[in-house]
């Protein structure tokens, strides 16, 4: 009876230690943000929706105007003024429901009109989702 007390215990130790080894690795998102009013929230409109995903996506924030945004838009070739740009995965663009898109600017109806982008936060929510898997 030890035996398979034994032998069962191995098995079962043997299933799980790989497929907790083998979850999946977070998603990273980098996020390049001017830290102005008018975009407040929708800063804390992302930082909502990343929460909940908990550990499967590590953000990065990065203020433009700090000396650590200004190394990071140079890293990243980023010129000019613009208000929000996200990286997810390390890509710039993203195909959601076979449309490709670009999280720059503000989403669609919120902040001044010439910074809008052409994505929601909708459309966000739905490439996180395809990037980490969730359903």
């Amino acid at each position: 009876m030890k035996k398979f007390m034994v032998y069962g215990l191995t098995a079962l130790c043997l299933f799980f230690i790989p497929a907790a080894a083998l979850s999946a690795a977070p998603v990273s998102l980098e996020i390049l943000y001017m830290n102005h009013g008018p975009l407040q929230s929708t800063i804390r409109e992302i930082k909502t929706l990343c929460g909940s995903y908990g550990k499967s996506l590590t953000v990065a924030w990065y203020d433009s105007e700090s000396p650590e945004g200004e190394k990071f838009m140079a890293k990243k070739g980023v010129q000019g003024h613009v208000p929000l740009i996200i990286w997810i995965a390390g890509n710039p663009k993203v195909s959601v429901n076979g449309k490709e898109i670009q999280f720059v600017g503000f989403p669609t109806g919120s902040g001044p009109s010439f910074f809008q982008g052409k994505w929601t936060t909708n459309d966000l929510r739905a490439a996180l989702d395809l990037a980490t898997g969730k359903k």
